[in-house]
């Protein structure tokens, strides 16, 4: 069937991405839609309102994942994803994930304003709690069958609101999360469009990036326990200070990273809590998260393995204990090489400036890796800002990309 080589229309994605941010923005500038939230859920409404208008068929899943499905020749084909999230950091921007979910609506408007009817089913997905204000990815986990019971009763924010309470009093039940999971063999392939988040593509004036594999990470919260005693009164030789615990992992990353590491390895502390917590008082707990990522699984397991060893010693040799907790293991993906290749090629055709790339953030193709071929593109993020309303990507590099993604839709459902 031959088919329209029309363009997505960038005022319309204009419009819908002005119109978004303005659900849950605050008076910081900052854009307030954590998952399952007030915010969220209106957010939800009216991405579904849009969908309906385009003429999609709608429907939510147990995990409040929201998708919009235009309807293909062969029904019975594994359909064709497309997706993101539209779920926010607290004081976000308004690209990170909405970007790729409003991509793809406008793609899906083109290619049914078209005429032209794909192979198959062709469904964007908007998945839940990409952001893991819950400790994961709890959309797209369910939609890829990687949820339980239990990860539903532990699952708690970083405020111990838990995701049951929460979801319960957004009008949901959070036991209909284990109904979502979706059939491998009826799923055909996934993409997703995505601001960088990081510098690469716009330090280079490229306006496309084809990633060729996600980053795996894990996160721990860790404890040092030592002992709490007066500031003024208690020697430094005979202190059991556990921050000092904390100083000297600090220092201690750059060698880890070096000794056991990649070039592509990134360790990050997020957040410190010392306990008592007093001016006065030497802190007898301290405990902080650490954020580890690397594309080859191999590797993450010799950082943390080397964490570990690197953890033990400093307590040894500052008098103290330490405990951790994995709060979450994500395994790296490999984008499909197929797929990444007729990506590539479309820029090339396009005349757009691109590169292959890895992904340092993590998304929601690598948990829908474990059910069908994915791939991703990239668009720059100015100066890398991103989580934050600082976060921004040109016009014309939205657009360049956008258009990358609605050939490459073509190539798939239309053979185009």
């Amino acid at each position: 069937m031959k088919v329209t080589e029309s363009t997505i229309s960038i005022q319309r994605l204009e419009d819908d991405l002005r119109e978004l941010a303005e659900i849950g923005r605050a008076d910081d500038g900052g854009v307030y839609r954590m998952a399952f939230t007030p915010a969220d859920m209106q957010g939800k409404e009216w991405l579904e309102r849009k969908m309906r208008e385009a003429g999609l068929e709608t429907s939510r899943d147990g995990a409040c994942n929201l998708s919009g499905r235009l309807a293909g020749r062969s029904p019975e084909k594994p359909t064709l994803v497309i997706g993101s999230h539209i779920d926010t950091v607290p004081c976000a921007g308004i690209l990170d994930g909405t970007l790729g979910v409003l991509t793809g609506l406008e793609c899906l408007r083109v290619l049914k304003e078209s005429g032209a009817v794909p192979k198959q089913d062709i469904e964007l997905i908007a998945f839940s709690d990409e952001e893991g204000r819950f400790g994961g990815m709890f959309g797209s986990q369910s939609f890829a069958g990687q949820i339980t019971p239990d990860t539903i009763h532990r699952a708690a924010d970083p405020t111990g609101q838990r995701l049951e309470d929460t979801m319960r009093e957004a009008g949901l039940d959070p036991w209909e999360a284990l109904r979502a999971r979706r059939d491998p063999e009826r799923i055909g392939a996934y993409l997703e469009l995505h601001i960088e988040q990081g510098p690469v593509l716009s330090t280079a004036n490229e306006q496309v990036g084809v990633v060729e594999a996600i980053t795996g990470l894990f996160k721990w919260n860790v404890t040092f326990s030592g002992e709490p005693n007066h500031a003024g009164t208690t020697p430094m030789p005979m202190r059991r200070d556990a921050f000092m615990g904390i100083a000297d992992f600090a220092h201690e990353i750059p060698r880890i990273l070096d000794e056991n590491g990649s070039e592509v390895s990134r360790a990050t502390i997020g957040r410190v809590e010392l306990t008592p917590g007093s001016a006065n008082t030497v802190p007898g707990e301290a405990s902080f998260t650490i954020d580890v990522r690397d594309t080859d699984e191999t590797v993450m397991n010799e950082l943390a393995g080397a964490i570990r060893k690197t953890l033990a010693a400093i307590a040894r040799r500052r008098g103290l204990t330490f405990s951790y907790q994995v709060d979450s293991w994500i395994h790296p993906v490999d984008c499909d090489p197929g797929l990444v290749g007729i990506i590539e090629e479309i820029s090339r055709e396009q005349d757009v400036r691109f590169r292959r790339m890895v992904s340092g953030a993590a998304h929601d193709a690598q948990i829908v890796a474990s059910v069908c071929p994915v791939a991703m593109v990239f668009v720059p993020s100015v100066e890398g800002k991103s989580h934050s309303p600082a976060e921004w990507t040109a016009w014309d590099d939205i657009e360049a990309g956008a258009n990358v993604m609605l050939a490459t839709l073509r190539r798939l459902a239309f053979g185009a």
